[in-house]
């Protein structure tokens, strides 16, 4: 099988490029600078150019890439380049797919749980209809940005990740130095809960997708999603180490602005049934199991 993959540099997509090298799987990286070797292809998602010539003899692309969340604070800039970078890359992709001769196969769209907004303690599956708030409101129109591909007969799928748990980088990158020292704890009031999946399960389940017949929405999160307070004491207890310290919010609001209100102090108990329903096994299916693969040595 030959993929194309946006967003191969991230943490996600370095993952999945050399799980699928490693079945014999030929991957593409669509990058926006110059191509230094034959296995990429330049492509400019802010003026939307991606020349399907790119595409003509690939099986289907996975398209992950986007601006960072969390990685600047929210001004209105910020938030418009989170926007525009989602919208305009995939709009890229499914105009191209659509130019194709022949169509690829399949599109797998990167979203995020994000798509629920805060959903307090209330158990959410892909039927869930889009909550409120920005990234909400990003997500929601990250997907409808595939819309030309879905008309076009393309078999579109939607993952909708959670917080992905590696110690290459993410959460846990910003996490595991803090618990280590004794200085971690609960964020807020701890409630909110924190919807996580291994990076080994991340991967596993888009090249589930890619493999499977399955569309739409589908939840990547683990089976028992957890508040943030039982997040934080099971990694202590992993690295046995105290939790003694909690952040109020006032204060996150303070450091990181207008994320923390929805990026850590909102949370989505999302269930991943249309996964788990396709058959799908996690390979760390409880927490503890997730974190204990992050922290090994």
């Amino acid at each position: 099988m030959k993929v194309a993959i946006t967003g191969a540099s991230g943490l996600i997509g370095t993952a999945l490029s050399a799980a699928l090298r490693a079945d014999g799987h030929h991957v593409v990286h669509l990058v926006r600078r110059n191509p230094r070797s034959s296995g990429e292809v330049q492509w400019d998602p802010a003026s939307r150019h991606l020349d399907p010539i790119a595409l003509d003899d690939v099986d289907g692309v996975v398209h992950l890439a986007g601006a960072g969340i969390a990685d600047k604070r929210w001004t209105d800039a910020r938030r418009r380049e989170v926007l525009d970078s989602r919208v305009d890359g995939t709009t890229t992709v499914a105009q191209a797919l659509v130019n194709t001769p022949p169509r690829p196969r399949f599109l797998v769209s990167a979203s995020a749980v994000g798509w629920y907004g805060d959903t307090g303690d209330r158990p959410v599956d892909e039927t869930e209809s889009a909550g409120t708030g920005f990234l909400a409101e990003v997500c929601r129109r990250w997907e409808a940005a595939a819309q030309p591909a879905v008309d076009a007969g393309v078999r579109v799928t939607f993952p909708r990740t959670g917080l992905v748990l590696s110690r290459r980088g993410g959460l846990m990158g910003r996490l595991l130095p803090l618990f280590k020292l004794g200085l971690g704890g609960r964020l807020g009031s701890g409630r909110q809960y924190w919807p996580w999946i291994s990076l080994p399960d991340e991967v596993s389940a888009l090249r589930f997708l890619i493999e499977s017949d399955l569309s739409g929405p589908v939840n990547l999160t683990g089976p028992e999603p957890v508040t943030n307070a039982e997040f934080t004491k099971t990694l202590g207890s992993v690295l046995a180490r105290p939790t003694l310290v909690a952040v109020p919010g006032l204060a996150l609001k303070l450091v990181v602005g207008d994320f923390a209100e929805e990026g850590v102090l909102a949370g989505q108990r999302a269930i991943p049934r249309v996964l788990t329903g396709a058959g799908f096994e996690f390979a760390h299916p409880t927490l503890r199991q997730a974190l204990e693969e992050v922290t090994a040595s």
